[in-house]
């Protein structure tokens, strides 16, 4: 393999949306040899055109190892399958397009159907965990052996001080529906404490749902505790994790999670839900709770506040999650191995 035309969608490396999905990208394309970019704008999975990813599959060599970001390919199977014989396609999924949470019913059928008929005409399927690779194959009824595993890495971090060592809460989350940051003010607001939670995260995805929670925090008198932040990269986001006691997900939704190893590579314990591989990433360094539950993260919130001795033993737990993360190198390996023996 000597040159993979990686396919990516338009927003990859604005800082105003980071997510996950654009980091990984970003991070594992730049461990491959010989990468060819086309970044397509547009609102994925469900583009005003397709043009652009026509043209760019076209212009392909036959025989040529192409690597598509699900978010673009997903959707547009009549765009993707027709190539999917001339050219060696390999599909990344870092979310079911249809476990995307607000959909409306048809658009979940329809989305879930263009999806199928995408990864299984493709030649790889790449998962970012061993939960969403056993999804992927018994959902869509893929071989096991067209779907590999390729966990996100993780960057070498300093121990993260801390505030007090209980009180500072940090979500680092795009504020939408699916990373449930309503469900984690309703359950601040039941939390007596001197606590503080800054929320970290990209605010232009859904409009609407970041009114909501601005009424919700609102409504609870949480305007001085809760501090919608915005997007954070580079040293601010650096400076909000060295400053966090406890990082907090209440997704309702993920596959991997990579916030959480972001905090284990700081020694920042974890109250997430229990969604995905979460739980396996996460291990003991956490508290892991029923996903779409507020009084279940207050319960787990109590728990953190009112029991020095397991905050203790949680954060000995991160600490030593610290040695046994992948670097980014890794992820880079694995994914070039796939692509090799496309």
């Amino acid at each position: 393999m000597t040159i993979v035309h990686v396919v990516l969608p338009g927003d990859v490396d604005d800082v105003t949306v980071p997510s996950g999905g654009n980091i990984y990208d970003r991070r594992a394309c730049e461990g491959l040899p010989g990468v060819h970019e086309t970044a397509l704008p547009g609102a994925w999975p469900r583009p005003a055109s397709t043009a652009g990813l026509a043209a760019a599959l076209a212009a392909s060599p036959d025989g040529e190892v192409v690597l598509l970001d699900g978010i673009v390919a997903c959707g547009v199977p009549e765009v993707v399958v027709p190539q999917a014989k001339r050219l060696r396609l390999a599909v990344l999924v870092h979310l079911p397009l249809a476990d995307e949470t607000g959909l409306a019913p048809p658009d979940v059928t329809d989305l879930d159907a263009r999806e199928r008929e995408t990864v299984q005409a493709v030649r790889a399927v790449i998962a970012t965990s061993g939960w969403a690779a056993n999804r992927l194959i018994e959902h869509h009824g893929l071989p096991p052996e067209k779907v590999h595993v390729v966990p996100p890495g993780t960057d070498p971090a300093p121990l993260a001080p801390g505030t007090d060592g209980v009180s500072h809460l940090l979500c680092v989350a795009s504020l939408t529906p699916r990373k449930a940051q309503h469900l984690l003010v309703e359950a601040l607001a039941r939390v007596e404490g001197a606590w503080r939670c800054t929320l970290a995260g990209p605010v232009r995805r859904d409009a609407a749902y970041v009114e909501r929670i601005r009424k919700l925090i609102r409504r609870h008198g949480l305007g001085e505790r809760i501090d919608l932040a915005g997007p954070l990269t580079g040293r601010a986001l650096e400076n909000a994790y060295a400053a966090a006691d406890l990082v907090v997900l209440p997704s309702l939704a993920e596959t991997y999670g990579m916030v959480v190893t972001e905090a284990l590579a700081r020694g920042i314990p974890v109250l997430a839900t229990d969604v995905a591989g979460i739980a396996e990433t996460l291990g003991a360094a956490g508290i892991v709770v029923p996903p779409g539950d507020a009084a279940a993260l207050a319960d787990g919130l109590r728990s953190w506040f009112g029991d020095p001795v397991r905050r203790d033993a949680l954060r000995g737990e991160a600490r030593a999650r610290r040695g046994m993360l992948a670097p980014w190198t890794e992820t880079s390996r694995r994914l070039a191995a796939v692509l090799a023996r496309l």
